[in-house]
């Protein structure tokens, strides 16, 4: 009953203070305005203090007790007036000034690379990929600006069998053991856009394949499908100059990509052969963009920039994507504004989303079959980075391309769906048959 009481007594207590505030809030505001006489009025306090303005606004109190100076709590008030009016004058202020789009300006641009070379440019590929071009940030739809070039998507290829996972040996089956089976596959079946051929037999601990076995492959894969290939080597940084240079003098119109050079390369020793083709190249700097400049100058002595693609690595999701993305991040806004080094288009070896473990190994059936689970997780790779400027994605899995290609689809279309709730109706739905 007491807390009761106590309650009653404190809300009573808390009106009376809010009342008396009121007041002489009022009070304070008529004595800006003029002459104010009170009637009636009691007021006790131990001190009363009222400031006035330089006017010398006259003051009449009745009864005749002068009051000079007002109580801390009329001030308080008083101020508490005064900052609800300039709120309310900013908020007005506010509603009334027109939205306007930001219009950033960025003074540096991505070059546009040729990947394959078509019958008139010299080559026999059915058809070319331009990437790259970017003058501003990825997506950056909020001025209307879109990229002017879609990235574009590949499917990987080795040119002897390798361990694979099991989601990966269900979509291509008995092609695994044929390269150029394999990439007649991906393109005709899975509308893969470009192939790249791994030349993994070529390492000197694996099968020291010679530079002519892998002309031929390179030759037959160019016979069986008309869509641009990328060449990749070994991994050896010597074996790959011999082999890359004897590939472009076999090939020097059909514009490959030669995937890629590095640092550890003798590139003196391959580019002045590469730069007498049409062939481009990719520059490869694991996630460190001092090295990416590095080589990219170093390639400028002999090939020119628009036939240069960068690659900073990236690592599948728990497995150095967050590593991945921001370098090419912070490349992107780097070339944005100027720095003409690293101004070149992306490419992504998102299939190494499957060296993360989880992409491939029996789990918790909490976490979904591995089938399924492995697509997901190079899936997601690749999103990521979509979104943070990739130009052209190496893939090892079909689904991963057919979801690229329709995210693609969507990012490019317009206009945009209405709804767009309903555009995320696929997170609920069975994943497609392919």
């Amino acid at each position: 009953m007491s807390k009761v009481s106590k309650s009653v007594k404190d809300e009573l207590k808390a009106r009376q203070e809010a009342t008396v505030y009121s007041l002489l809030a009022k009070i304070t505001e008529a004595l800006e305005k003029g002459v104010i006489e009170l009637y009636n009025v009691e007021i006790e306090s131990d001190e009363l203090e009222v400031r006035l303005t330089p006017q010398q606004i006259p003051v009449v109190v009745t009864p005749p007790q002068v009051v000079t100076e007002a109580k801390p709590e009329v001030k308080a008030a008083y101020e508490v007036a005064k900052a609800v009016e300039v709120i309310a004058k900013k908020v007005v202020e506010l509603v009334r000034i027109a939205f306007e789009e930001p219009k950033p300006q960025f003074s540096g641009r991505v070059v546009e690379v040729r990947l394959g070379a078509s019958r008139k440019d010299g080559g026999s590929r059915d058809r070319v990929i331009v990437i790259g071009g970017h003058t501003m940030p990825a997506y950056y739809y909020l001025v209307g600006y879109k990229p002017p070039h879609p990235p574009a998507f590949g499917g990987d290829v080795f040119d002897m069998r390798i361990g694979l996972p099991r989601a990966v040996k269900l979509a291509f089956g008995d092609a695994l053991d044929n390269p150029v089976e394999w990439a007649r596959v991906w393109v005709e079946k899975y509308g893969a856009e470009a192939v790249d051929i791994h030349l993994i037999s070529t390492d000197p601990i694996i099968k020291d394949a010679s530079p002519e076995e892998a002309i031929k492959t390179v030759d037959a894969i160019l016979q069986a499908v008309k869509v641009p290939v990328i060449v990749g080597g070994s991994g050896n940084p010597e074996k790959d100059v011999k082999v890359f240079k004897k590939v472009v003098e076999a090939f020097p119109s059909e514009g490959l990509t030669i995937n890629s050079l590095n640092l550890d390369m003798k590139l003196e020793d391959v580019c002045p052969y590469i730069a007498k083709t049409n062939a481009t190249v990719i520059d490869f700097s694991p996630m460190d963009l001092d090295k990416a400049e590095q080589i990219n100058r170093k390639v400028y002595d002999w090939i020119p920039r628009e036939r240069i693609v960068l690659d900073l690595n990236i690592g599948g999701i728990g497995y150095g994507t967050e590593y991945g993305f921001t370098a090419m991040e912070r490349a992107r806004l780097s070339a944005l504004i100027g720095n003409e080094l690293l101004q070149h288009p992306f490419n992504v070896g998102a299939a190494n989303a499957w060296g993360a473990r989880e992409a491939w190994i029996t789990m918790d059936p909490y976490w979904g079959p591995k089938e399924v689970r492995g697509p997901l997780w190079e899936t997601l790779t690749s999103l990521i980075c979509l979104l943070a400027g990739a130009d052209y994605y190496m893939l090892v899995h079909p689904l991963t391309v057919k979801t690229m290609k329709a995210v693609r689809e969507y990012l490019f279309s317009e206009p945009k769906p209405r709804e767009p709730e309903k555009a995320l109706d696929w997170l609920s739905k069975s994943l497609p048959v392919i």
